[in-house]
């Protein structure tokens, strides 16, 4: 195991009993996978797979890896990860840095369906603004044809903010491409993985979904996508505490945490609506309690996925979450977190 050799198999055994914590209530089945709980880890934290059975003895119920680029890059110049501890948020533009689709599926392994700790693999076009239009897709249809086999689900990163071009599968009629591209690749293979597609947060948890979310959800829609990650991290600063003066500072980058909470549970209530329950939503963004997480699930999430709050809570975190949650399901009556998913039919619209 990876996270053995890492760390020896006695400390994980010992990780386990400090920080694991186990609850019938919160055992979901998606994907014809059963996860444990529903706080995973979302992608970004271990971009290049080195961890993947240390997690769950941190009692994660799941992990995404990556983003995995097809070719290796080292990502942006540092520093690229920057604190705003008046927000309690991240600003980071690491720029994709990652070993490239061939290494990391080789230091999986081919674990794929069977596997008992669900493995998600976000995937992300090159770091490289020459590879465009068809190139583009078949470099994310190679990188998807390598690493498959080793992942219980495939996440698309069509929005990551942090890439010299932006966000290039941002566009509906890009989208539709790449999607129908991936899913021949994964007909041919003759695969069963389920593919999710990860969208950006609105500018602020009030806005009028546009023309252009819809059409984006519609292309996914039509391609019968198995599932939405809701949401990446936002490029712009709105919201924050933190002085004007420091942020010029800092410069470009995604931003994460508390201040992006309320938007990605609003586009997860939009999406869950919109597709009136019928397709899981991973919900991610500013998750730093039990009841953020409630917050996204009672939106329509089915899993949440924590990043910035472990930067700023530590490990403890994930126990936490899980026991505030049972405590809120038992509150509200639910004898199980699957019932809970969606009861809030709407985020208020003012």
């Amino acid at each position: 195991m990876v996270g053995s050799r890492v760390f020896g198999s006695a400390a994980m055994k010992m990780l386990g009993s400090m920080f694991e914590y186990h609850h019938e209530a919160l055992k979901v089945s998606l994907w014809g996978h059963q996860f444990s709980n529903p706080v995973g880890l979302a992608a970004g934290f271990d971009k290049n797979a080195h961890l993947v059975d240390f997690w769950p003895h941190l009692g994660f119920g799941f992990a995404e890896v990556g983003s995995v680029t097809l070719k290796p890059s080292k990502g942006n110049s540092r520093p690229r990860l920057f604190r705003l501890p008046d927000d309690n948020a991240l600003i980071n533009r690491m720029g994709l840095n990652n070993d490239g689709a061939d290494k990391i599926a080789a230091r999986i392994g081919n674990r794929g369906m069977y596997h008992p700790f669900p493995l998600g693999i976000n995937l992300a076009k090159t770091h490289d603004p020459s590879i465009e239009g068809p190139e583009a897709i078949d470099d994310y249809v190679e990188s998807f044809r390598i690493l498959a086999p080793a992942a219980n689900y495939i996440a698309l990163n069509i929005s990551c903010p942090n890439t010299a071009e932006g966000k290039t599968f941002e566009d509906p009629a890009s989208l539709d491409a790449l999607i129908d591209a991936i899913v021949a690749a994964r007909t041919e293979m003759h695969s069963r993985v389920p593919v999710l597609v990860k969208l950006s947060p609105p500018i602020t948890e009030r806005v009028v979904f546009d023309s252009l979310l819809e059409e984006l959800v519609s292309v996914c829609l039509e391609h019968n996508i198995n599932g939405f990650i809701a949401t990446n991290t936002a490029n712009d600063r709105h919201g924050l505490r933190t002085q004007p003066d420091v942020l010029e500072r800092i410069g470009e980058g995604g931003l994460s945490g508390p201040p992006i909470a309320k938007r990605s549970t609003r586009l997860i209530n939009y999406l869950y609506q919109k597709t009136r329950g019928e397709i899981p939503i991973i919900g991610v963004g500013g998750i730093d309690s039990g009841l953020a997480a409630y917050d996204k699930i009672r939106a329509g999430a089915s899993l949440v996925q924590i990043y910035t709050g472990l930067v700023y809570e530590g490990p403890s975190l994930v126990k936490r979450i899980k026991q505030e949650l049972v405590d809120l399901l038992a509150e509200d009556g639910y004898s199980n977190l699957t019932a809970a998913v969606g009861t809030a039919s709407a985020v208020a619209q003012s």
